[in-house]
């Protein structure tokens, strides 16, 4: 019993550090690259917009997008580890 509940809170500390992981990303890119650093990447190109409005308007979307794809990559992952795969 001990090690089922040593077991279930090695999951559980796995996935919220996963999450926490992808949430440090996700706000790094939106408000970071979108709304802080968007004076410094006024000069970049992307597109024939400057890269601080890409960001705002689609890169912050689109690394969503990749996140939610990264995030069930690597619960698969720990569900095999931890055998609670399908």
């Amino acid at each position: 019993m001990a090690d089922d509940n040593s077991n279930a809170a090695a999951y559980w500390k796995a996935n919220l550090r996963l999450i926490t992981g992808c949430l440090i990303v996700w706000a790094l890119v939106s408000y970071g690259c979108a709304i802080l650093l968007r004076p410094l990447l006024a000069g970049i190109s992307v597109g024939g917009t400057d890269l601080g409005f890409w960001f705002a308007q689609q890169g912050s979307i689109l690394i969503f997008i990749g996140l939610i794809f990264f995030y069930a990559w690597k619960m698969n992952r720990l569900d095999k580890k931890f055998g609670l795969g399908e």
